[in-house]
C-alpha cells in the first residue's frame, strides 16, 4: 500500500486534526462503552497519530497495521506502546479490549464485503463484553466520487505533489497515486496502487449485526460518518 510513500505519509495528511478526533473518539466511547477499562486496540492505525492522541487522554493503547513501512513510524512516534504487523481481515491477539477503532476508512481496504465482514467479526471478538467498536466508513457505491484529484506539501526540506488518478469498477475503486518529490538531493517520480471496495450502509450495518454488536450509525462522524457498535455485556 504506502510502500513508497510512507516516509511523507504524516506530511500529506497534516491536515488531520488528530487531537480533536481523538477528543471525539473519547465522547463517543464514554456515551456507549459499559466495560470498566481504557485498554484500546487501533486497528490500521498508521504512523500512529491517532494513538498518540488517546494515549493523552489516558488509554492503554495498542496497534495494528499490515504495512509494516507504517508501523516503523508508529513506533518511533509511541516507543512505549505494543504495536502487531496484522491483516484485519483475520489478526488473533491473546487479549481483548475496551475499545476498538478502524479510523480514516481503512475498512475500505478490505476490497469486497465478505472480506469487509471478516474484518469487523475479528475486531468485535477482540472486544471485551460492554466495549465498543468505532469504524469510519470509505465511500458506498451511489456517492459521486471525483476521478482525479491533487495535494501539495510545501515544507522547507520536501517540495511534493499528488495526482490521483481513480478507476471505478462497479464496487472496485481503484487509485494510482502520482508522486513527484523534491528533496534536497533530487527529484523523484513515484506511483502507488491502492484498491478499495465501496459498501453500502445496508452492509456494513449488516456486518456489525452478524458480528453480534447493537449498532448505531453517525452519519456526520469526522465528515465520512461512523459505525458504531457495543458488544452485550451477556
Amino acid at each position: 500500500m504506502y510502500t513508497k510513500s510512507a516516509a511523507f505519509y504524516d506530511a500529506i495528511y497534516s491536515f488531520k486534526d488528530y487531537a480533536g478526533e481523538a477528543a471525539q473518539l473519547h465522547s463517543i466511547i464514554a456515551r456507549h462503552k459499559l466495560s470498566a477499562g481504557s485498554r484500546l486496540l487501533d486497528v490500521a492505525c498508521g504512523t500512529g497519530r491517532h494513538i498518540h492522541a488517546m494515549r493523552s487522554l489516558g488509554y492503554d493503547a495498542e496497534g495494528i497495521d499490515l504495512d509494516e513501512n507504517l508501523l516503523a513510524f508508529a513506533r518511533q512516534r509511541n516507543p512505549a506502546v505494543r504495536f502487531h504487523c496484522a491483516d484485519m481481515i483475520d489478526f488473533r491477539l491473546p487479549h481483548a479490549f475496551d475499545a476498538v477503532t478502524c479510523l480514516f476508512s481503512a475498512i475500505g481496504y478490505t476490497k469486497t464485503a465478505a472480506r469487509m465482514r471478516d474484518a469487523i467479526a475479528s475486531m468485535a471478538a477482540h472486544l471485551l463484553p460492554g466495549g465498543v467498536l468505532i469504524i469510519e466508513p470509505w465511500f458506498s457505491p451511489s456517492d459521486s466520487l471525483d476521478r482525479v484529484g491533487q495535494m501539495s506539501v510545501d515544507l522547507p526540506d520536501l517540495k511534493l505533489a499528488r495526482i490521483v488518478n481513480v478507476q471505478i469498477n462497479g464496487t472496485a475503486y481503484v487509485a494510482y497515486f502520482h508522486y513527484l518529490v523534491g528533496r534536497r538531493d533530487g527529484v523523484d517520480y513515484l506511483v502507488e496502487r491502492h484498491e478499495l471496495g465501496l459498501f453500502t450502509n445496508d452492509e456494513y450495518r449488516g456486518a456489525f449485526e452478524a458480528a453480534g454488536l447493537r449498532t448505531t450509525h453517525d452519519p456526520k462522524g469526522f465528515g465520512r460518518g461512523l459505525w458504531i457498535g457495543i458488544k452485550p455485556m451477556n
